[in-house]
């Protein structure tokens, strides 16, 4: 009896999440940099492409074995859904006397642990390309702006860096998004993203 193995290929899920990612940080730091206000409308994009397009290019990137690309857009994907979460609360969705028992430092402490997170993802990011070690750099300063803005250090300077540095995540992920989808689509380099730095795998 002969035996087939069949090997099913799954495509780069990278350009979703990157896009999902775009979406995100574009409407989230509109309301940061005071172009719009309050979080209402910035929640259904939360969830469903920061958290939800990310949550499927790790799912994706699993199947790969892909572990970089996996943690990468799982981290972030939970990331957005405690964001929403959190917002939901402040809102009052979950009842008046939960949101008026909220300790915005606890909110702090969660950006200081996703800036801990980006730290060190920040390094891997450096074996991928430059396009994506980009973006890490700029979730770095995201996270510290957050962090200390959350705390009451440096409150309005921290918020600005962070609201500029959202937007420029944007801007540098829907390049990411779209090298992934042309280059792959065309056969040929089409958007440049940056070879690795070549400094830690041989």
């Amino acid at each position: 009896m002969e035996t087939q193995n069949v090997k099913i290929t799954n495509a780069d899920p990278s350009a979703l999440g990157l896009f999902g990612l775009a979406m995100v940080t574009l409407v989230a730091s509109s309301q940061k940099l005071g172009i719009t206000h309050d979080t209402t409308l910035v929640i259904p994009w939360a969830i469903f492409l920061g958290a939800f397009a990310q949550l499927f290019a790790c799912i994706e990137d699993s199947k790969r074995n892909n572990i970089f690309g996996t943690t990468a857009f799982g981290g972030y994907a939970f990331f957005w859904l405690g964001v929403a979460t959190t917002w939901l609360v402040k809102l009052g969705f979950f009842g008046e006397k939960l949101a008026a028992t909220a300790d915005i430092n606890q909110l702090g402490f969660a950006f200081v642990g996703y800036l801990i997170f980006s730290v060190y993802m920040t390094i891997g990011s450096m074996e991928t390309n430059k396009v994506l070690f980009i973006i890490f750099v700029l979730i770095d300063v995201l996270f510290i702006g957050l962090s200390l803005s959350t705390f009451g250090i440096a409150k309005e300077p921290m918020h600005m860096m962070a609201a500029y540095a959202e937007l420029i995540i944007a801007l540098v992920s829907f390049y990411g998004s779209a090298a992934v989808v042309l280059n792959t689509h065309f056969g040929r380099i089409f958007l440049p993203v940056g070879k690795p730095f070549g400094i830690f795998k041989k």
